[in-house]
């Protein structure tokens, strides 16, 4: 820790080397330099943004020209902690219901051969304080991505950014897009011949259901088509999936690509076990917002370590605590204590 003054770095330190507590008050109880106001004064007067994660994972990148971008969003659960500035009522797809708690929309870089992936920018998703929508942060976080001159080639996300708005800039970016839409979505596989249907209620050919089918999808130009797959998750689960990559030969094809989206939620589940995202209980959203970028920058230490190691992110953080242990051993007031 400084000796001088409370910096992100201790914070991060604090963050990294916890096992399960990330409360300030046990941090400032394991300080003698500095108190629980102290920390709480910094982390309330700092100002932690995305950028600063781009500026820690840019030179950690193994750029591709065919990579994939993936947009997501989470839940940070704080549904039984004090009122909370940020916090609100949002449905969590891990919990399938709606809960109280901060919502993060990440944006996942990965490359194309390694399966090895790096979180490059973030945003909170709090419409009280700026109005943003979820699809406002994903339009901004692309752009900003295009802007930073990120290579990548294919755009994954969820049903929930299957928008008109969305998928037109992203074929405007000329790259691609893989997405699952939802089963009541209206589209037309007939070119113009008979109504809008739900894409639940189409028609299928051996051959359809092998390589796929053109199809509009309602409110979009008149002349745009994309190609739908019908992909078997799981028995009893179906998902329509929708690209703009009319080459795509197989179903097969649409569902590796599709698959390659899970990746961001193996990130917040990391960064959620890991790091102790979820678990400050400050009530200014200056604070929290500052604790969730430390946490994602430890989260990308880990990772980090992670690949260099071939280890997981759990050994490695479990590992800090066990050479924390064996050090603590072989110390002479514990040898006294014991002898």
């Amino acid at each position: 820790m400084s000796f001088n003054e409370f910096t992100k770095l201790d914070y991060c330190q604090y963050l990294l080397s916890s096992p399960i507590n990330y409360t300030l008050t046990n941090l400032a109880d394991h300080l003698q330099d500095f108190s629980h106001d102290t920390i709480n004064r910094y982390l309330r007067g700092e100002k932690l943004t995305p950028r600063l994660l781009w500026e820690q994972v840019r030179p950690l990148l193994g750029l591709h020209p065919d990579a994939y971008l993936i947009f997501d969003d989470t839940v940070l659960d704080h549904r039984f902690g004090p009122a909370i500035e940020g916090v609100r009522r949002q449905w969590s797809g891990n919990e399938h219901r709606v809960i109280r708690g901060i919502g993060l929309v990440s944006c996942l870089y990965v490359h194309p051969e390694t399966g090895e992936f790096w979180l490059i920018d973030y945003r909170i998703f709090d419409p009280e304080r700026d109005g943003k929508s979820k699809l406002d942060h994903v339009e901004e976080m692309l752009r900003m991505a295009e802007h930073r001159e990120v290579p990548f080639a294919t755009v994954l996300m969820d049903s929930w950014y299957a928008t008109r708005e969305l998928m037109l800039l992203i074929d405007g970016m000329d790259k691609l897009f893989y997405c699952p839409i939802k089963s009541n979505r209206q589209v037309d596989d007939s070119g113009g011949e008979r109504p809008y249907r739900r894409v639940d209620a189409l028609e299928w050919t051996q051959e359809e259901s092998n390589s796929g089918k053109l199809i509009k999808i309602k409110g979009f130009p008149g002349a745009y088509k994309v190609k739908l797959f019908r992909v078997t998750v799981s028995t009893g689960r179906t998902d329509w999936v929708v690209t703009n990559d009319l080459s795509c030969p197989l179903a097969q094809d649409a569902q590796e690509v599709s698959a390659v989206r899970w990746k961001v939620e193996e990130l917040h589940r990391e960064a959620k076990g890991v790091t102790g995202i979820e678990e400050c209980q400050c009530r200014k959203g200056r604070i929290q917002r500052n604790h969730i970028a430390c946490a994602l920058l430890v989260w990308t230490r880990l990772k980090t370590l992670a690949y260099e190691t071939g280890h997981t992110i759990y050994q490695i953080k479990h590992g800090l605590l066990h050479d924390y242990l064996v050090q603590q051993l072989k110390s002479p007031s514990i040898k006294m204590v014991l002898a």
